[in-house]
């Protein structure tokens, strides 16, 4: 296939900062690149507010769109809050930081919209999530471009989508990347079908998750075995719980320990509200705050006692170390004196060394054919 006219931005330009940066991680990819040639038309076409992006990384396709297209009125969805804060900063060195706003997931996001443009994420859940949302509340003619990597892309995803729209077809593949052309909203698709929720009677749990959130509404296997811990655990009025996903771990601690207040803590947008809905339905929604934040960069220095993560191991598709890392110098600054930081994770990561370096001295407290779990104190004044 030949190279697509891609428009004439200079996506090098493009930092991930505050994400992770490293060598090979990338602030956009040919897909981004590619839906901008295949949308090319449409946006020529479209008016202020006309235009949503959804998935966004680090802001490739929205200030592209504003300075190829002299577009305004972008709305733009980003799962992760550091992404958010990268097409910030990236808008401000474009100088077009008015372009755009950025908006959750939701109704207002789509309203009216006549093109899509989407980074299509792995998960089918969260596939299924954002089609519901776009053929709800979308302009009946709205235009989806959407796009991904080959290697994470499935004929499965092509069928969620035709149960919410009428017309989807895959375009030839581009430096492996695949465009996907979707339109013609179907009028009986389903509609307000997220959170999912799922009761778990082993451990007496809901738990709810919308489609971006890890793990969806299962118990992650990793935190299944740290909560065999908890009983373990330093006694504190407050803890945190670091990267909360669904809400398994901050709301099993609320339920353990009836007067302890918990703050969870993720950057993941679908993260936060599945964790809300999931303390709702246990019954400790009062006692369980949840915080969209960059690892911990909302809690002062040495103000908790109790903080218990269990870390991704990738940044997006990609296996890195880095954001392990970056959560744990977080749990090592944000502890007090005596705190504790309790930790899971897969074992062949050996992530000791780093702990004992970033938070203190570390113990390493249960072991399975998997998984490590471990305790690491910040040293005393």
């Amino acid at each position: 296939m030949a190279t697509p006219e891609v428009a004439p931005f200079d996506f090098a330009q493009l930092r991930r900062f505050p994400d992770i940066e490293a060598a090979n991680l990338f602030a956009h990819d040919a897909t981004d690149e590619l839906l901008l040639n295949e949308a090319a038309e449409a946006l020529k076409l479209a008016g202020s507010g006309d235009v949503v992006i959804v998935g966004e990384r680090y802001g490739a396709l929205t200030l592209a769109a504003a300075s190829v297209h002299e577009l305004t009125g972008l709305r733009v969805q980003q799962d992760g809050l550091s992404g958010e804060l990268a097409l910030s900063h990236n808008a401000e060195h474009f100088n077009r930081s008015e372009s755009y706003t950025s908006l959750p997931l939701s109704a207002e996001l789509f309203s009216g919209a006549t093109v899509v443009l989407w980074q299509l994420p792995r998960s089918l859940e969260e596939v299924s999530e954002t089609a519901e949302l776009i053929a709800a509340h979308a302009s009946p003619e709205v235009q989806i471009f959407a796009g991904g990597r080959v290697k994470h892309m499935t004929v499965a995803m092509n069928t969620v989508l035709e149960n919410y729209f009428s017309h989807v077809s895959a375009g030839r593949a581009w430096r492996k990347s695949r465009p996907l052309k979707v339109s013609g909203p179907r009028k009986e698709a389903p509609t307000s079908s997220f959170p999912r929720k799922e009761y778990h009677a082993d451990l007496d749990l809901w738990l709810c998750a919308h489609g971006a959130t890890f793990g969806g509404t299962k118990v992650d296997v990793g935190t299944r075995f740290l909560l065999e811990f908890v009983p373990q655990m330093r006694q504190d009025n407050t803890a945190i719980d670091l990267g909360c996903g669904n809400g398994t771990i901050a709301v099993s601690l609320a339920k353990a320990r009836g007067q302890m207040r918990v703050i969870a803590s993720d950057q993941s947008a679908a993260a936060v509200a599945s964790t809300r809905a999931t303390a709702a339905a246990n019954g400790v929604g009062e006692r369980v705050e949840v915080v969209r934040d960059d690892a911990l960069s909302s809690q002062g220095g040495g103000s908790a006692g109790l903080i218990v993560l269990n870390p991704p191991f990738h940044v997006g598709a990609t296996v890195h170390a880095g954001i392990a890392l970056k959560l744990f110098a977080e749990a090592g600054r944000v502890l007090a004196p005596g705190g504790e930081l309790w930790c899971v994770y897969n074992s062949h990561l050996q992530y000791r060394g780093s702990l004992e370096k970033l938070v203190g001295p570390t113990e390493l407290v249960g072991r399975n054919s998997k998984f490590t779990v471990s305790v690491s104190r910040r040293p005393l004044l």
